[in-house]
């Protein structure tokens, strides 16, 4: 049996193995379980399109526009004129609005540095 093969050898070098990819492993994970949760989570956003006396708005078109890619989702409000999108890119800038027989709501901005996962945001049309 060689020096290099003795079992208890073997079995350091497999320990020593095991505890430097341990260290990588642990140096690659980010330390902060808040920044781990921020790193998996993705923003909301959800309301109400509502007339001049905060009635809802059923089938108002609703729109948001990415910052980063410039593309505009829709979303039909419901008969109550609620609203929901979801799987929003945390670090991306949104602008959201409404409209409705040809009127339009004011343009709502949603930041990427604003750490919220979840928006409620009700827009209003004059009508």
């Amino acid at each position: 049996m060689t020096p290099h093969s003795h079992p208890v050898i073997r079995l350091a070098r497999l320990l020593a193995i095991f505890c430097c990819m341990a260290g990588l492993a642990s140096s690659l994970v980010p330390s902060s379980p808040r920044l781990l949760a921020q790193s998996h989570t993705q923003h909301v956003v959800q309301g109400k399109v509502v007339d001049k006396s905060d009635a809802g708005l059923k089938g108002a078109t609703i729109f948001l526009k990415d910052g980063h890619s410039l593309a505009i989702r829709s979303y039909i409000a419901a008969d109550d004129g609620s609203y929901h999108f979801g799987q929003l890119a945390q670090n991306t800038d949104y602008e959201l609005w409404a409209e409705s027989d040809g009127k339009k709501s004011a343009v709502k901005n949603i930041s990427s540095f604003d750490t919220r996962n979840q928006f409620n945001i009700n827009l209003k049309i004059e009508k």
